[in-house]
């Protein structure tokens, strides 16, 4: 059995994410089977038993995550073309509360705020942004496996085997597509549930079968919906509420 990075390990484990580890492991604190390691690059077995110091467990309790609505015509991550960014939406005077009062807008808050996943220029809906590596790990990372729902209207006309193809046996950059979940919510829409995210996946497995996007919204991510919340608006992850 070979030594790993413990940053690594405490990625895998669902503990932060590499980069927090990292900054928890120089502040003295992580422990490793009861030690306290000070040193970045520093490996231990894969059973090793390790823990936060309570200064990291009180950080990470700090760290916000927001659900954010996004409307079409903004990109998720920092763009150097000049598009307007997902994250200049989240204001005071965009907060969504329907009548569920919650913690006002800190502006604070912004300070490391990511999208955790993509949700391209033309597309519309639910949209995650975090300080918690995390929940970000548990969307995006490698070994990400939660439901992504999206409802697509599509023009064109479908191949006869179009359908069964969107659900599984379609190929992009060479790689097999995991099965899907794929049908008909009326004569124009189609449901997607996914469990991958590659660039433009859903607009380039419809042009594959002979249909083209004309509007797509993302409506779920794990057990976490978009519900009632409104295009341009967001609100903060509730308590009790999980991905």
């Amino acid at each position: 059995m070979e030594p790993i990075r413990i940053s690594k390990l405490m990625a895998q484990r669902g503990l932060c994410s590499r980069r927090e580890a990292d900054a928890y492991i120089e502040r003295g604190w992580v422990r490793v089977d009861g030690q306290i390691v000070r040193e970045l690059g520093s490996k231990a077995l894969p059973t090793a038993r390790i823990a936060l110091e309570r200064q990291a467990e009180r950080r990470q309790t700090g760290k916000i995550t927001i659900i954010l609505n996004k409307p079409v015509g903004y990109v998720s991550h920092q763009s150097d073309k000049g598009y307007r960014t997902a994250v200049s939406l989240v204001q005071a005077r965009t907060q969504y509360h329907a009548g569920r009062g919650g913690p006002a807008f800190d502006p604070a808050h912004l300070r490391g705020l990511a999208p955790a996943g993509r949700l391209d220029i033309d597309s519309q809906g639910l949209l995650v942004l975090t300080q918690d590596g995390r929940i970000a790990r548990r969307l995006i990372g490698e070994d990400a496996d939660l439901d992504k729902e999206y409802l697509v209207r599509v023009e064109g006309r479908l191949a006869a085997n179009g359908l069964a193809l969107l659900n599984h046996g379609l190929v992009l950059d060479g790689q097999a597509l995991r099965p899907a979940q794929v049908a008909w919510q009326n004569q124009d829409q189609l449901h997607f549930i996914l469990r991958e995210g590659r660039k433009r996946q859903i607009r380039r497995m419809c042009e594959l079968v002979g249909l083209k996007v004309v509007g797509l919204k993302r409506v779920r991510m794990g057990r976490v919906v978009l519900g009632d919340l409104p295009p341009g608006q967001w609100r903060y992850l509730r308590e009790g509420e999980r991905f």
